[in-house]
Protein backbone atom coordinates (compact mmCIF):
# COMPACT_ATOMS: atom_id res chain seq x y z
CA UNK A 1 0.00 0.00 0.00
CA UNK A 2 1.37 3.41 -0.84
CA UNK A 3 1.90 6.17 1.69
CA UNK A 4 -1.03 8.61 2.05
CA UNK A 5 1.23 11.02 3.93
CA UNK A 6 5.07 11.29 2.12
CA UNK A 7 8.07 12.39 4.14
CA UNK A 8 8.48 15.36 2.01
CA UNK A 9 4.81 16.04 2.85
CA UNK A 10 5.63 15.64 6.66
CA UNK A 11 8.49 17.41 6.60
CA UNK A 12 6.90 20.63 5.20
CA UNK A 13 4.25 20.28 7.52
CA UNK A 14 6.10 20.14 10.91
CA UNK A 15 9.30 20.96 10.35
CA UNK A 16 8.54 24.71 11.48
CA UNK A 17 7.45 23.28 14.85
CA UNK A 18 10.12 20.93 15.37
CA UNK A 19 12.92 24.19 14.59
CA UNK A 20 10.35 25.81 17.50
CA UNK A 21 10.87 22.91 19.92
CA UNK A 22 14.64 22.78 18.90
CA UNK A 23 14.97 26.28 19.80
CA UNK A 24 12.64 26.17 23.02
CA UNK A 25 14.86 23.73 24.85
CA UNK A 26 17.92 25.77 24.03
CA UNK A 27 16.64 29.15 25.15
CA UNK A 28 14.61 27.54 28.20
CA UNK A 29 11.88 30.64 26.98
CA UNK A 30 8.21 29.85 27.15
CA UNK A 31 6.74 28.30 24.61
CA UNK A 32 3.46 26.15 23.59
CA UNK A 33 2.02 24.87 20.40
CA UNK A 34 -0.26 23.57 22.46
CA UNK A 35 -3.24 25.61 23.99
CA UNK A 36 -4.20 25.37 27.47
CA UNK A 37 -7.68 26.86 27.63
CA UNK A 38 -10.70 25.17 26.14
CA UNK A 39 -11.64 28.21 24.36
CA UNK A 40 -8.88 27.54 21.60
CA UNK A 41 -10.40 24.33 20.69
CA UNK A 42 -13.22 26.23 18.92
CA UNK A 43 -16.78 26.46 19.58
CA UNK A 44 -20.14 23.95 18.14
CA UNK A 45 -16.79 22.06 15.83
CA UNK A 46 -15.21 18.75 16.01
CA UNK A 47 -12.71 19.69 18.69
CA UNK A 48 -14.93 21.50 21.47
CA UNK A 49 -16.07 20.48 24.94
CA UNK A 50 -20.08 18.82 23.55
CA UNK A 51 -17.95 17.57 20.76
CA UNK A 52 -15.23 15.64 22.96
CA UNK A 53 -17.88 14.46 25.50
CA UNK A 54 -19.93 13.21 22.80
CA UNK A 55 -16.66 11.13 21.20
CA UNK A 56 -16.32 9.68 24.43
CA UNK A 57 -19.39 8.50 25.37
CA UNK A 58 -19.61 6.93 21.95
CA UNK A 59 -16.69 4.67 23.07
CA UNK A 60 -18.01 3.62 26.22
CA UNK A 61 -19.30 0.14 25.58
CA UNK A 62 -17.56 -0.51 22.92
CA UNK A 63 -14.66 -3.03 21.74
CA UNK A 64 -11.38 -0.92 20.52
CA UNK A 65 -10.13 -2.61 17.60
CA UNK A 66 -6.67 -2.30 17.33
CA UNK A 67 -6.10 -5.05 14.45
CA UNK A 68 -3.07 -5.78 16.26
CA UNK A 69 -1.25 -9.64 15.95
CA UNK A 70 -1.65 -12.07 18.27
CA UNK A 71 -4.94 -11.06 19.96
CA UNK A 72 -6.19 -13.96 21.83
CA UNK A 73 -8.80 -12.34 23.50
CA UNK A 74 -10.71 -9.02 25.16
CA UNK A 75 -9.66 -7.23 28.14
CA UNK A 76 -12.35 -4.67 30.17
CA UNK A 77 -13.32 -3.48 33.47
CA UNK A 78 -11.86 -0.24 34.22
CA UNK A 79 -14.52 2.05 36.20
CA UNK A 80 -14.07 5.82 36.53
CA UNK A 81 -13.43 6.76 39.92
CA UNK A 82 -16.47 9.40 39.33
CA UNK A 83 -18.32 6.09 39.80
CA UNK A 84 -18.66 5.77 35.72
CA UNK A 85 -18.34 1.95 34.16
CA UNK A 86 -16.57 2.27 31.09
CA UNK A 87 -17.08 -0.55 29.78
CA UNK A 88 -14.35 -0.12 26.71
CA UNK A 89 -12.55 -3.69 25.51
CA UNK A 90 -9.47 -4.24 24.59
CA UNK A 91 -7.22 -6.23 22.93
CA UNK A 92 -5.47 -9.10 24.87
CA UNK A 93 -1.90 -9.81 23.64
CA UNK A 94 0.10 -13.10 23.15
CA UNK A 95 4.05 -11.52 23.53
CA UNK A 96 5.29 -14.58 21.33
CA UNK A 97 3.58 -13.44 18.11
CA UNK A 98 3.06 -9.44 19.03
CA UNK A 99 6.42 -9.13 19.50
CA UNK A 100 8.03 -10.34 16.75
CA UNK A 101 5.45 -8.64 14.36
CA UNK A 102 6.88 -5.38 15.99
CA UNK A 103 10.42 -6.38 15.08
CA UNK A 104 9.74 -6.81 11.75
CA UNK A 105 9.06 -3.24 10.98
CA UNK A 106 12.16 -1.65 12.35
CA UNK A 107 14.54 -2.07 9.98
CA UNK A 108 12.34 0.36 7.90
CA UNK A 109 11.49 2.58 10.76
CA UNK A 110 15.46 3.13 11.25
CA UNK A 111 16.59 3.78 7.87
CA UNK A 112 14.52 6.75 7.46
CA UNK A 113 16.23 8.83 9.26
CA UNK A 114 15.90 10.82 12.41
CA UNK A 115 13.85 13.66 10.46
CA UNK A 116 11.52 11.71 9.16
CA UNK A 117 10.53 9.66 12.88
CA UNK A 118 10.59 13.29 13.87
CA UNK A 119 7.83 14.42 11.64
CA UNK A 120 5.79 11.27 11.89
CA UNK A 121 5.90 11.77 15.66
CA UNK A 122 4.88 14.98 15.25
CA UNK A 123 1.37 14.09 12.78
CA UNK A 124 0.61 11.84 15.75
CA UNK A 125 0.55 14.33 18.32
CA UNK A 126 -0.99 16.86 16.28
CA UNK A 127 -3.95 14.08 15.45
CA UNK A 128 -4.13 13.25 19.35
CA UNK A 129 -4.02 17.61 19.88
CA UNK A 130 -7.09 17.53 17.51
CA UNK A 131 -8.84 15.56 20.04
CA UNK A 132 -7.73 16.58 23.13
CA UNK A 133 -11.52 17.19 24.30
CA UNK A 134 -12.21 13.41 24.00
CA UNK A 135 -8.98 12.93 25.79
CA UNK A 136 -9.70 14.76 28.61
CA UNK A 137 -12.60 13.02 29.13
CA UNK A 138 -10.77 9.51 29.09
CA UNK A 139 -8.26 11.29 31.26
CA UNK A 140 -10.83 12.18 33.89
CA UNK A 141 -12.50 9.61 33.87
CA UNK A 142 -9.46 6.98 34.37
CA UNK A 143 -7.46 9.25 37.05
CA UNK A 144 -10.21 10.95 38.76
CA UNK A 145 -8.78 14.38 38.38
CA UNK A 146 -11.11 17.14 37.51
CA UNK A 147 -12.03 18.15 34.03
CA UNK A 148 -9.82 21.09 33.98
CA UNK A 149 -6.79 19.54 35.19
CA UNK A 150 -7.57 16.29 33.09
CA UNK A 151 -7.59 18.54 29.83
CA UNK A 152 -4.90 20.80 30.44
CA UNK A 153 -2.28 17.96 32.29
CA UNK A 154 -3.83 14.92 30.37
CA UNK A 155 -4.17 17.16 26.65
CA UNK A 156 -1.77 20.19 26.15
CA UNK A 157 1.01 19.58 28.95
CA UNK A 158 0.83 15.81 27.86
CA UNK A 159 1.76 16.72 24.12
CA UNK A 160 4.55 19.19 24.98
CA UNK A 161 5.75 16.60 26.75
CA UNK A 162 5.90 14.28 23.79
CA UNK A 163 6.84 17.05 21.61
CA UNK A 164 10.06 18.28 23.83
CA UNK A 165 11.23 14.15 23.97
CA UNK A 166 11.13 14.35 20.04
CA UNK A 167 13.07 17.51 19.84
CA UNK A 168 15.74 16.10 22.52
CA UNK A 169 15.54 12.57 20.49
CA UNK A 170 16.32 14.29 16.99
CA UNK A 171 19.29 16.68 18.78
CA UNK A 172 21.09 13.67 20.02
CA UNK A 173 20.28 11.27 16.83
CA UNK A 174 21.81 14.04 14.43
CA UNK A 175 24.92 15.26 16.47
CA UNK A 176 26.75 13.40 14.62
CA UNK A 177 26.84 13.04 10.59
CA UNK A 178 25.47 10.65 8.86
CA UNK A 179 28.75 10.49 6.44
CA UNK A 180 32.62 12.02 6.51
CA UNK A 181 35.39 11.88 4.95
CA UNK A 182 38.27 11.32 6.60
CA UNK A 183 41.67 11.92 5.23
CA UNK A 184 45.17 10.40 7.23
CA UNK A 185 48.24 12.46 5.46
CA UNK A 186 51.17 9.74 5.36
CA UNK A 187 54.07 12.14 4.20
CA UNK A 188 55.71 11.39 1.20
CA UNK A 189 53.31 8.53 0.44
CA UNK A 190 49.75 8.58 -0.62
CA UNK A 191 46.68 9.64 2.29
CA UNK A 192 44.90 7.31 3.90
CA UNK A 193 41.28 8.15 2.83
CA UNK A 194 38.07 6.45 4.22
CA UNK A 195 34.55 7.06 3.82
CA UNK A 196 32.60 6.82 6.60
CA UNK A 197 28.81 6.23 7.50
CA UNK A 198 26.88 6.62 10.51
CA UNK A 199 23.72 5.50 11.48
CA UNK A 200 21.33 5.47 14.70
CA UNK A 201 20.51 2.32 15.42
CA UNK A 202 17.42 1.74 17.77
CA UNK A 203 17.81 -0.86 21.09
CA UNK A 204 14.86 -2.80 20.54
CA UNK A 205 11.25 -2.76 21.69
CA UNK A 206 10.48 -0.33 24.28
CA UNK A 207 8.37 -1.01 27.06
CA UNK A 208 6.05 2.03 28.43
CA UNK A 209 4.63 0.82 31.89
CA UNK A 210 2.14 3.17 32.56
CA UNK A 211 0.66 5.18 35.76
CA UNK A 212 -3.27 5.47 37.24
CA UNK A 213 -3.14 8.93 37.29
CA UNK A 214 -1.38 10.92 34.68
CA UNK A 215 -1.37 7.95 32.23
CA UNK A 216 -0.24 10.50 29.24
CA UNK A 217 1.37 13.06 30.84
CA UNK A 218 3.81 10.60 32.57
CA UNK A 219 3.85 7.84 29.39
CA UNK A 220 4.51 10.19 26.58
CA UNK A 221 7.98 11.36 27.28
CA UNK A 222 8.91 7.61 27.12
CA UNK A 223 6.64 6.79 24.12
CA UNK A 224 7.97 9.40 21.92
CA UNK A 225 11.73 9.17 23.23
CA UNK A 226 11.92 5.64 22.63
CA UNK A 227 9.60 5.96 18.84
CA UNK A 228 11.98 9.03 17.69
CA UNK A 229 15.21 7.25 18.45
CA UNK A 230 14.11 4.15 16.04
CA UNK A 231 12.02 1.77 18.52
CA UNK A 232 9.26 0.41 19.04
CA UNK A 233 7.01 1.34 21.38
CA UNK A 234 4.38 -1.64 23.14
CA UNK A 235 2.26 0.32 25.71
CA UNK A 236 1.29 -1.25 28.52
CA UNK A 237 -1.43 0.76 31.08
CA UNK A 238 -1.89 0.86 34.26
CA UNK A 239 -5.43 -1.60 34.57
CA UNK A 240 -7.43 1.57 36.05
CA UNK A 241 -6.64 3.62 33.48
CA UNK A 242 -6.57 1.62 29.89
CA UNK A 243 -8.60 3.90 27.44
CA UNK A 244 -6.26 7.25 27.12
CA UNK A 245 -3.57 4.86 26.39
CA UNK A 246 -5.28 2.98 24.22
CA UNK A 247 -6.29 6.13 21.84
CA UNK A 248 -3.13 6.99 21.85
CA UNK A 249 -1.93 3.90 20.62
CA UNK A 250 -4.65 3.88 17.93
CA UNK A 251 -3.84 7.23 16.30
CA UNK A 252 -0.21 6.20 16.11
CA UNK A 253 -0.69 3.14 14.31
CA UNK A 254 -2.92 5.33 12.25
CA UNK A 255 -0.44 7.45 11.25
CA UNK A 256 2.57 4.88 11.19
CA UNK A 257 -0.05 3.35 8.38
CA UNK A 258 -0.54 6.65 6.48
CA UNK A 259 3.02 7.14 6.68
CA UNK A 260 3.98 3.84 4.78
CA UNK A 261 5.64 2.48 7.91
CA UNK A 262 4.35 -0.82 9.72
CA UNK A 263 2.03 0.23 12.70
CA UNK A 264 2.78 -3.03 14.65
CA UNK A 265 5.75 -0.03 15.78
CA UNK A 266 3.51 1.02 18.09
CA UNK A 267 0.95 -1.55 20.18
CA UNK A 268 -0.56 -2.10 23.11
CA UNK A 269 -0.53 -4.72 25.97
CA UNK A 270 -3.63 -4.53 28.09
CA UNK A 271 -3.78 -7.25 30.74
CA UNK A 272 -6.27 -9.38 32.67
CA UNK A 273 -7.21 -8.95 36.10
CA UNK A 274 -4.73 -10.00 38.39
CA UNK A 275 -2.03 -11.25 35.52
CA UNK A 276 0.43 -9.17 36.39
CA UNK A 277 2.28 -8.88 32.87
CA UNK A 278 4.55 -6.50 33.25
CA UNK A 279 7.08 -8.55 34.61
CA UNK A 280 6.69 -11.06 32.32
CA UNK A 281 6.88 -8.48 29.32
CA UNK A 282 9.42 -6.38 31.39
CA UNK A 283 12.28 -9.66 31.27
CA UNK A 284 12.11 -10.81 27.80
CA UNK A 285 14.38 -10.33 25.55
CA UNK A 286 12.84 -8.65 23.17
CA UNK A 287 12.41 -5.73 25.47
CA UNK A 288 15.50 -3.66 25.54
CA UNK A 289 13.91 -0.01 26.83
CA UNK A 290 11.47 0.03 29.60
CA UNK A 291 9.88 3.63 30.96
CA UNK A 292 7.82 3.20 34.61
CA UNK A 293 5.97 5.55 36.52
CA UNK A 294 4.80 4.07 40.28
CA UNK A 295 5.54 2.41 43.80
CA UNK A 296 9.35 2.25 44.83
CA UNK A 297 9.07 -1.39 45.26
CA UNK A 298 8.33 -2.40 41.38
CA UNK A 299 10.45 0.62 40.32
CA UNK A 300 13.66 -0.80 42.53
CA UNK A 301 12.32 -5.02 40.82
CA UNK A 302 12.95 -3.46 37.66
CA UNK A 303 15.87 -1.73 37.71
CA UNK A 304 17.65 -5.13 39.24
CA UNK A 305 15.87 -7.97 37.61
CA UNK A 306 15.45 -6.60 34.00
CA UNK A 307 18.74 -6.60 32.97
CA UNK A 308 18.72 -6.63 29.49
CA UNK A 309 16.86 -3.21 29.69
CA UNK A 310 17.84 0.28 29.85
CA UNK A 311 15.19 1.34 32.69
CA UNK A 312 14.00 4.52 33.33
CA UNK A 313 11.94 5.13 36.60
CA UNK A 314 9.84 7.79 38.38
CA UNK A 315 9.20 6.19 41.27
CA UNK A 316 7.84 7.67 44.96
CA UNK A 317 9.56 10.22 47.05
CA UNK A 318 9.06 12.90 50.09
CA UNK A 319 8.97 16.22 48.53
CA UNK A 320 9.71 19.02 51.25
CA UNK A 321 8.77 22.35 51.72
CA UNK A 322 11.19 24.67 54.08
CA UNK A 323 9.17 27.78 55.83
CA UNK A 324 11.72 30.18 57.17
CA UNK A 325 10.41 33.41 56.43
CA UNK A 326 8.28 35.53 53.86
CA UNK A 327 7.98 38.95 52.57
CA UNK A 328 4.49 38.18 51.34
CA UNK A 329 2.34 35.81 53.96
CA UNK A 330 -0.94 35.94 52.53
CA UNK A 331 0.97 35.35 49.09
CA UNK A 332 2.97 32.40 50.42
CA UNK A 333 -0.07 30.54 52.49
CA UNK A 334 -2.76 30.75 49.11
CA UNK A 335 0.33 29.36 46.78
CA UNK A 336 0.73 26.13 49.53
CA UNK A 337 -3.07 26.03 49.95
CA UNK A 338 -3.48 25.72 45.98
CA UNK A 339 -0.39 23.38 45.78
CA UNK A 340 -1.70 21.16 48.77
CA UNK A 341 -4.75 20.68 47.11
CA UNK A 342 -4.78 20.71 43.84
CA UNK A 343 -5.90 17.00 42.19
CA UNK A 344 -5.70 16.21 46.47
CA UNK A 345 -2.51 16.19 46.64
CA UNK A 346 -2.26 13.19 43.79
CA UNK A 347 0.83 14.06 42.14
CA UNK A 348 4.47 12.90 42.80
CA UNK A 349 5.35 16.68 42.87
CA UNK A 350 2.65 17.82 45.82
CA UNK A 351 4.33 19.23 48.92
CA UNK A 352 4.17 16.70 51.49
CA UNK A 353 6.42 17.48 54.78
CA UNK A 354 6.35 21.26 55.54
CA UNK A 355 9.28 22.19 57.82
CA UNK A 356 8.90 25.10 60.17
CA UNK A 357 11.11 26.31 62.70
CA UNK A 358 9.15 25.25 66.15
CA UNK A 359 10.35 29.43 67.20
CA UNK A 360 8.30 30.77 64.60
CA UNK A 361 8.78 32.55 61.47
CA UNK A 362 9.57 35.93 59.89
CA UNK A 363 6.85 37.59 58.25
CA UNK A 364 5.45 41.24 56.91
CA UNK A 365 2.71 40.91 59.17
CA UNK A 366 4.92 40.52 62.06
CA UNK A 367 6.45 37.11 63.62
CA UNK A 368 4.53 34.20 63.37
CA UNK A 369 4.64 31.38 65.72
CA UNK A 370 4.80 27.61 64.68
CA UNK A 371 1.02 27.74 65.22
CA UNK A 372 -0.18 30.36 63.76
CA UNK A 373 1.76 29.36 60.75
CA UNK A 374 -0.11 26.08 60.59
CA UNK A 375 -3.44 27.44 62.01
CA UNK A 376 -3.05 30.27 59.10
CA UNK A 377 -2.64 27.75 56.50
CA UNK A 378 -5.14 25.56 57.50
CA UNK A 379 -7.41 28.50 57.03
CA UNK A 380 -5.80 28.71 53.50
CA UNK A 381 -6.85 25.56 52.57
CA UNK A 382 -10.25 26.01 54.17
CA UNK A 383 -11.20 29.19 52.22
CA UNK A 384 -10.14 28.30 49.25
CA UNK A 385 -12.12 25.16 49.44
CA UNK A 386 -14.96 26.35 51.19
CA UNK A 387 -17.10 26.23 48.23
CA UNK A 388 -18.05 22.85 47.38
CA UNK A 389 -18.29 23.54 43.49
CA UNK A 390 -14.58 24.75 43.39
CA UNK A 391 -13.71 22.01 45.83
CA UNK A 392 -14.64 19.79 43.92
CA UNK A 393 -13.19 21.70 40.56
CA UNK A 394 -9.73 21.43 42.37
CA UNK A 395 -9.17 18.18 44.07
CA UNK A 396 -11.27 15.75 41.73
CA UNK A 397 -11.71 12.38 42.96
CA UNK A 398 -9.98 9.61 44.87
CA UNK A 399 -8.24 7.93 42.26
CA UNK A 400 -8.45 4.15 44.26
CA UNK A 401 -8.89 2.93 47.83
CA UNK A 402 -4.97 2.81 49.04
CA UNK A 403 -5.07 6.93 48.90
CA UNK A 404 -8.34 6.79 50.83
CA UNK A 405 -7.21 4.71 53.56
CA UNK A 406 -3.84 6.09 53.85
CA UNK A 407 -5.67 9.78 54.14
CA UNK A 408 -8.29 7.99 56.77
CA UNK A 409 -5.58 6.74 59.02
CA UNK A 410 -3.15 9.73 59.14
CA UNK A 411 -5.90 12.09 61.65
CA UNK A 412 -3.63 9.34 64.29
CA UNK A 413 -0.06 10.12 63.37
CA UNK A 414 -0.44 13.37 65.14
CA UNK A 415 -2.21 16.41 66.10
CA UNK A 416 -4.55 17.98 63.33
CA UNK A 417 -4.65 20.92 62.42
CA UNK A 418 -7.05 20.30 59.67
CA UNK A 419 -9.13 17.43 59.55
CA UNK A 420 -10.08 16.05 55.71
CA UNK A 421 -14.19 16.73 55.01
CA UNK A 422 -16.45 14.65 52.49
CA UNK A 423 -17.45 16.69 49.57
CA UNK A 424 -20.57 15.15 47.65
CA UNK A 425 -20.16 15.70 43.49
CA UNK A 426 -23.10 17.19 41.92
CA UNK A 427 -22.67 15.33 38.49
CA UNK A 428 -21.00 11.99 40.09
CA UNK A 429 -22.62 11.44 43.16
CA UNK A 430 -20.67 8.43 43.48
CA UNK A 431 -17.34 9.91 43.64
CA UNK A 432 -14.92 10.06 46.57
CA UNK A 433 -14.00 13.50 47.00
CA UNK A 434 -11.93 14.66 50.23
CA UNK A 435 -10.29 17.47 51.53
CA UNK A 436 -6.46 17.57 52.31
CA UNK A 437 -5.39 16.84 56.10
CA UNK A 438 -2.52 18.92 57.82
CA UNK A 439 -1.09 17.05 60.94
CA UNK A 440 1.67 18.88 62.97
CA UNK A 441 4.39 16.62 63.75
CA UNK A 442 7.89 17.22 66.49
CA UNK A 443 10.74 16.56 64.28
CA UNK A 444 12.64 15.89 67.63
CA UNK A 445 10.04 12.93 68.33
CA UNK A 446 11.17 9.45 66.73
CA UNK A 447 7.86 7.83 66.81
CA UNK A 448 6.71 10.88 64.27
CA UNK A 449 10.03 9.67 61.73
CA UNK A 450 8.22 7.11 60.58
CA UNK A 451 5.42 9.38 59.40
CA UNK A 452 7.24 12.11 57.62
CA UNK A 453 10.18 10.12 56.38
CA UNK A 454 7.77 7.61 54.36
CA UNK A 455 5.91 9.08 51.45
CA UNK A 456 2.08 9.34 51.91
CA UNK A 457 0.79 9.74 48.59
CA UNK A 458 -2.61 11.76 48.84
CA UNK A 459 -4.09 14.35 50.22
CA UNK A 460 -1.79 14.35 53.48
CA UNK A 461 0.56 16.66 55.30
CA UNK A 462 2.80 17.06 58.17
CA UNK A 463 3.64 20.39 59.59
CA UNK A 464 6.88 19.13 61.08
CA UNK A 465 8.84 21.35 63.86
CA UNK A 466 12.37 21.47 63.92
CA UNK A 467 14.28 23.59 65.84
CA UNK A 468 15.96 26.06 63.73
CA UNK A 469 16.48 26.55 59.47
CA UNK A 470 19.94 24.97 60.12
CA UNK A 471 17.74 21.48 61.42
CA UNK A 472 15.35 22.58 58.23
CA UNK A 473 18.31 22.14 55.76
CA UNK A 474 19.83 19.12 57.59
CA UNK A 475 15.78 17.63 57.26
CA UNK A 476 15.80 18.52 53.82
CA UNK A 477 19.20 16.76 53.25
CA UNK A 478 18.49 13.62 54.70
CA UNK A 479 15.02 13.55 53.43
CA UNK A 480 16.49 13.65 49.96
CA UNK A 481 19.37 11.39 49.97
CA UNK A 482 17.38 8.48 51.81
CA UNK A 483 13.98 8.63 50.20
CA UNK A 484 14.15 10.70 47.15
CA UNK A 485 12.46 14.38 46.70
CA UNK A 486 10.58 15.09 43.22
CA UNK A 487 10.26 19.06 44.23
CA UNK A 488 11.63 20.87 46.82
CA UNK A 489 10.20 24.46 47.69
CA UNK A 490 11.42 27.26 50.66
CA UNK A 491 10.66 30.37 52.02
CA UNK A 492 13.16 32.40 53.35
CA UNK A 493 13.96 36.03 52.97
CA UNK A 494 17.54 35.47 54.62
CA UNK A 495 20.65 34.98 51.74
CA UNK A 496 22.32 32.55 53.99
CA UNK A 497 19.25 30.17 54.67
CA UNK A 498 18.19 30.80 50.36
CA UNK A 499 22.25 29.71 50.04
CA UNK A 500 21.71 26.49 52.55
CA UNK A 501 18.96 25.31 50.98
CA UNK A 502 19.97 25.97 47.38
CA UNK A 503 23.26 24.00 48.72
CA UNK A 504 21.36 21.26 49.62
CA UNK A 505 19.25 20.51 46.67
CA UNK A 506 22.71 20.58 44.28
CA UNK A 507 24.72 18.21 46.40
CA UNK A 508 21.56 15.82 46.58
CA UNK A 509 20.13 17.02 42.86
CA UNK A 510 16.33 18.19 43.99
CA UNK A 511 14.74 20.57 41.66
CA UNK A 512 14.04 23.71 44.11
CA UNK A 513 11.53 26.38 43.77
CA UNK A 514 12.05 29.41 45.76
CA UNK A 515 9.63 32.21 47.31
CA UNK A 516 6.21 31.30 45.16
CA UNK A 517 3.76 33.20 46.38
CA UNK A 518 2.01 34.29 42.68
CA UNK A 519 0.45 31.47 40.10
CA UNK A 520 3.33 29.59 39.43
CA UNK A 521 3.38 26.73 42.03
CA UNK A 522 5.76 23.90 43.17
CA UNK A 523 4.09 21.09 41.41
CA UNK A 524 3.84 21.96 38.12
CA UNK A 525 6.18 21.80 35.44
CA UNK A 526 6.99 23.71 32.36
CA UNK A 527 7.91 21.41 29.30
CA UNK A 528 10.68 23.01 27.30
CA UNK A 529 12.02 24.76 29.64
CA UNK A 530 11.21 23.13 33.51
CA UNK A 531 13.51 19.65 34.01
CA UNK A 532 10.69 17.20 36.01
CA UNK A 533 12.64 14.99 38.84
CA UNK A 534 16.62 14.91 38.05
CA UNK A 535 17.43 11.34 37.69
CA UNK A 536 20.11 12.50 40.88
CA UNK A 537 18.43 11.16 43.96
CA UNK A 538 15.55 8.34 44.70
CA UNK A 539 13.18 9.75 43.46
CA UNK A 540 14.04 8.84 39.77
CA UNK A 541 16.60 7.91 37.70
CA UNK A 542 15.50 10.34 34.54
CA UNK A 543 14.29 13.27 34.65
CA UNK A 544 11.46 14.76 31.44
CA UNK A 545 13.29 15.76 29.58
CA UNK A 546 16.87 16.13 28.87
CA UNK A 547 19.72 14.49 27.24
CA UNK A 548 20.31 11.91 29.27
CA UNK A 549 16.64 10.59 28.66
CA UNK A 550 16.69 9.45 25.07
CA UNK A 551 20.62 9.63 23.98
CA UNK A 552 21.08 6.22 25.08
CA UNK A 553 17.83 4.65 23.64
CA UNK A 554 19.75 4.29 20.67
CA UNK A 555 23.49 3.66 19.47
CA UNK A 556 25.69 4.94 16.53
CA UNK A 557 26.91 2.34 14.46
CA UNK A 558 29.78 3.13 11.83
CA UNK A 559 30.60 1.51 8.37
CA UNK A 560 33.53 2.80 6.86
CA UNK A 561 35.34 1.81 4.15
CA UNK A 562 38.39 2.96 1.55
CA UNK A 563 37.33 5.70 -0.07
Amino acid sequence: MAAELTAHELIARHRPTLDQALEAIRTRAYWSPHPEHPKAYGENGSLDMAAGKAAFDALLGTRLDLGQPGTDGWVDGETSPYGLELGVSYPHADPDELLPAMKAGMRAWRDAGAETRAVVCLEILKRISDRTMEFAQAVMHTSGQAFMMAFQAGGPHAQDRGMEAVAYAYVEQVRTPDTAEWTKPQGKRDPLALTKHFTPVPRGVALVIGCNTFPTWNGYPGLFASLATGNAVLVKPHPRAVLPLALTVQVARQVLTESGFDANLVALAAERPGEGIAKTLATRPEIRIIDYTGSTEFGDWLEGNARQAQVYTEKAGVNSVIVESTDDYRGMLANLAFSLSLYSGQMCTTPQNLVIPRGGIGTDQGHKSFDEVVADLAQAVDGLLGDDTRANALLGAIVNPDVKARLEAAAGLGEVALASREITHPEFPGAVVRTPVIVKLDGSKPDAEAAYMSECFGPVSFAVAVDSADDAAGLLRRTIREKGAMTVGAYTTSPEVEEAVREVCLEEAAQLSLNLTGGVYVNQTAAFSDFHGSGGNAAANAALCDGAFVANRFRVVEVRKEA
